[in-house]
């Protein structure tokens, strides 16, 4: 398996990255709730994991949201009005 250049990141450019304090990436690689890694004391990351890690995350979070976008979008079109009950 090749690593590519920069792929391993530390905590604190994952943190930069994701613009959150490093204490929450921190945080969340304790409770395993972003894949990471620990060297020893340190953590590490691989950055096309936090990539696909955050896609489905953001998917998770907002696909009510998305969800609720899409079926507006299409009553639009047929006249329905999605807001009455």
């Amino acid at each position: 398996m090749r690593v590519v250049e920069n792929d391993i990141m530390t905590l604190e450019e994952v943190a930069a990255y994701l613009r959150l304090k490093p204490q929450t990436i921190y945080t969340w690689a304790q409770e395993k709730k972003i894949p990471a890694a620990k060297l020893g004391k340190e953590w590490r990351f691989k950055k096309s994991i936090v990539d696909e890690w955050f896609v489905r995350h953001i998917d998770e979070k907002f696909s009510d949201v998305v969800n609720d976008w899409k079926e507006k979008q299409k009553n639009r079109g047929s006249g329905k009005n999605i807001e009455q009950k």
